[in-house]
């Protein structure tokens, strides 16, 4: 069997892991071994492959795992759904209380409820949403 081949196969083996476990690590191992596998391809001798490979996997681990990391781990810059509506404001369409009422955020009716309990919120007034569970808006008026 060509030694090419056998690269190839160990990068096909450490990307399947890398599928399996996430880890970036052997990621990187696995594009040093296809990297491996061109030079090889080339008919570098042996040595000199354990030597590109070496320096290939070092590289990517030292210098490119880092940053990819980083990158993977950033926390989410945007919020969606339901989420996104937090702290926006809205408008009582109905009046709000601790047992209910009814807001338009966005455009869209939303079942509401006072954030404090004790609170009555008159139709027409601009709030903030504090809070969302579920179907129903926590608001509180806005000052």
């Amino acid at each position: 069997m060509d030694l090419w081949l056998i690269w190839l196969i160990i990068a096909a083996v450490l990307a399947v892991a890398e599928i399996l476990t996430l880890t970036a690590a052997l990621g990187m191992l696995s594009a040093a071994a296809l990297v491996t596998a061109a030079f090889a391809a080339v008919g570098l001798p042996l040595p000199f492959q354990f030597l590109v490979f070496a320096v290939v996997a070092t590289v990517t681990v030292l210098f490119v795992r880092p940053v990819a990391l980083r990158h993977v781990l950033r926390p989410q810059a945007a919020r969606f759904g339901v989420d996104a509506l937090v702290g926006r404001t809205a408008y009582v369409v109905s009046e709000v209380t601790g047992m209910g009422g009814r807001v338009r955020i966005d455009g869209e009716e939303w079942t509401a409820r006072a954030y404090d309990e004790t609170l009555v919120i008159p139709p027409g007034a601009a709030v903030d949403v504090m809070e969302i569970s579920g179907t129903t808006a926590f608001v509180y008026p806005r000052d």
